[in-house]
């Protein structure tokens, strides 16, 4: 009598919170994971599947935390809205159900570390101020830990969490990691949304159908994005960054023009998408974690990986369209 009583407590509890929280998060637990209703506290499995396949559809999550966001309710949004669901941001059964249907293979798989993994060009110690970092030969990353975590779209907290005691220093050891294969970038597009009011980034067909959604950090007060349209002049890769006292960035005391060196914690990230309003452009960045929360200095911030999954999409003028705003007196500089 005592255990059914425990038992029935026990799954009134399981109503009333919605879900229970994973046990554990292995790559058993995160592939076989299903739909509950509710919203976990903490990291969780069906949410880490969620995001790891929205990323695959290219209705981008930003990084990969396995935890709600506001990144993440706006990738959920921008799904049910293409899919002609209710666009709500909710996690919904529907909306699971359409999710899991845009592929079957496993969102963890395990990986094989490799010497090019683990050894290269890092730089152990990137200094906060632009004066500073000028002086280093290159902006990679710190170690092999954040090199991986980027490649997989995932946080480096996360990235460990799911390989506990694994230290990320020996070639040929096997890691979980998040399987964010895109496929081939989407062809047919007619152009570029840069919606500022909801910091988002959106690919389109000549249709006006929605191919791929990014987060972004756009603009401010002080430094607003432009307005109106504008087109893609070029695509940089690995590009250098530019300073101009003219700029007058918060912070940077410096009264000389600075040339900080390539590299994927450089300012403007791994890509430069050179824009015809002079000195705009939409580009990467070293914080992949801030996207979409933060402002920028008036460009288009995307973190590193979808910065380039767009510059894979664009060409030398495809239009670019600014929604929800008016032109700004802002300038980033890059080579």
């Amino acid at each position: 009598m005592m255990i059914r009583l425990l038992l029935v407590v026990a799954a009134a509890l399981v109503l009333v919170c919605g879900r229970t929280e994973a046990a554990k998060l292995d790559m058993a637990a995160v592939n076989q994971a299903q739909f509950a209703p509710g919203e976990p506290k903490t990291v969780d499995a069906a949410i880490l599947k969620a995001q790891i396949l929205l990323d695959r559809a290219r209705f981008s999550p930003g990084l990969i935390e396995g935890r709600p966001s506001e990144n993440f309710t706006k990738a959920v949004m921008a799904f049910q809205a293409a899919h002609g669901l209710p666009s709500n941001g909710n996690l919904s059964r529907e909306t699971w159900d359409k999710l899991m249907a845009t592929s079957a293979s496993p969102v963890l798989v395990t990986y094989e570390l490799t010497r090019k993994d683990l050894h290269g060009s890092f730089t152990k110690r990137i200094p906060a101020r632009l004066e500073r970092m000028a002086g280093l030969k290159r902006l990679g990353y710190r170690n092999a830990t954040e090199k991986l975590a980027e490649r997989f779209h995932i946080s480096v907290q996360l990235l460990r969490k799911l390989n506990p005691g694994i230290g990320f220093s020996k070639a040929g050891k096997m890691v979980v990691v998040p399987d964010v294969a895109r496929g081939d970038p989407p062809s047919a597009n007619a152009g570029v949304e840069v919606d500022k009011g909801a910091r988002l980034v959106r690919v389109l067909d000549p249709s006006g159908k929605w191919l791929a959604v990014y987060p972004a950090s756009i603009g401010s007060e002080e430094k607003p994005a432009p307005g109106g349209q504008a087109q893609v002049k070029r695509v940089v890769h690995n590009p250098t960054y530019h300073y101009d006292p003219d700029f007058a960035f918060k912070g940077v005391k410096t009264k000389r023009p600075l040339t900080i060196a390539a590299g994927p914690n450089n300012p403007v990230g791994s890509v430069w998408i050179d824009l015809s309003i002079e000195s705009y452009g939409i580009h990467g960045t070293p914080e992949p974690g801030k996207i979409g929360t933060t402002f920028s200095h008036g460009c288009i911030r995307l973190t590193n990986w979808d910065a380039e999954d767009l510059a894979a999409v664009v060409k030398k003028g495809t239009k670019v369209d600014f929604k929800d705003g008016t032109a700004g007196a802002d300038a980033n500089g890059l080579q």
